[in-house]
C-alpha cells in the first residue's frame, strides 16, 4: 500500500538537506494501469514469453512508473500541494520487477530565492540498490 499523508512546505520552509520519501510495492496491475494510460505497450512490460527472451529474462516495469514516484513525493510530501515540475533529468540504472519495493527519496540540493525555485537530488531504490538516479528543479509557493 501506498503511503499517502500529505505535507505542504512554502519555498521559506525549505532549505538544503531536507528530504522526504514515498514508498511503493510493484503489482501487475500497476504495470498494466500505466500501460493503459500511457500507451506504452511495450512487451518486456506485458508479456512474460517476449520477456524471458530479452536480457531481463522477465517482465519489467515502465522505468517512468518509477519517476511518478519521485513526483509523487513532490506532490504529496515536500514540497506538497502547489508545487509545479520545471525540470526533471533521469538515469534508469537497473530494472524494476513485479514485487518490488520501491523507495522514491529527494533531497534539496540548492535554492534559488528570486525565482522560487528547489532543486532535488532524486532517487528511486530497491533495497540499496540505486534502480533511478537524477535531479529535479521545481517551482515551489511562496507564502507571500
Amino acid at each position: 500500500m501506498a503511503n499517502t499523508a500529505q505535507s505542504s512546505y512554502s519555498f521559506e520552509d525549505l532549505s538544503v538537506g531536507m528530504a522526504a520519501t514515498f514508498a511503493k510495492t510493484v503489482h501487475e496491475e500497476d504495470i498494466r494501469k500505466f500501460a493503459d494510460v500511457t500507451g506504452d505497450t511495450n512487451p518486456v512490460h506485458l508479456d512474460e514469453a517476449y520477456a524471458s527472451s530479452t536480457r531481463f529474462k522477465t517482465r519489467i516495469a515502465h522505468g517512468m512508473l518509477s519517476a511518478g514516484y519521485i513526483s509523487a513525493v513532490f506532490g504529496t510530501k515536500m514540497p506538497g500541494p502547489g508545487a509545479i515540475y520545471v525540470s526533471q533529468s533521469l538515469k534508469f540504472r537497473a530494472p524494476v520487477v513485479i514485487g518490488d519495493h520501491v523507495v522514491a527519496k529527494v533531497e534539496v540540493i540548492s535554492t534559488v530565492p528570486e525565482k522560487k525555485f528547489v532543486t532535488f537530488k532524486t532517487q528511486c531504490l530497491v533495497g540499496d540498490k540505486v534502480v533511478v538516479d537524477g535531479e529535479a528543479t521545481l517551482m515551489v509557493p511562496s507564502r507571500d
